[in-house]
């Protein structure tokens, strides 16, 4: 079971491994109220991908097509996915984001690539 969860909202002993798929750290957030289990930077979107996007959701289809792309095309990237799908298989799994967006991040992207097998 995938999950999703904003890195505010409080962790729960239900969530799993909680990992952290943001290549940077949640602003105003200390690590121990976060409850990280796993920080994956390298699953995160490209800087120049996450400034693009800037959480419009009117993007959101072309954001998803570019960050799988990069997914694809980025060795420690796929690295990262892989280890999700391991962490995925092995018992509950929750991707910690820091968007205000529920419905478009890219924890969302992943959650769904995850879901499918990649």
């Amino acid at each position: 079971m995938i999950r999703l969860k904003r890195v505010y909202e409080e962790a729960m002993e239900s969530d799993g491994t909680r990992v952290l798929v943001e290549r940077l750290w949640p602003r105003g957030l200390s690590r121990e109220r976060a409850r990280i289990d796993l920080w994956l930077k390298d699953v995160a979107p490209s800087d120049e991908l996450r400034r693009w996007f800037a959480h419009d959701p009117q993007k959101f289809p072309e954001f998803r097509r570019r960050y799988e792309q990069e997914l694809r095309d980025q060795e420690t990237a796929r690295a990262a996915l892989a280890h999700l799908l391991e962490l995925a298989r092995r018992g509950p799994l929750t991707l910690v984001y820091s968007a205000r967006d529920s419905e478009h991040n890219n924890a969302v992207v992943l959650r769904d690539l995850l879901e499918r097998g990649s």
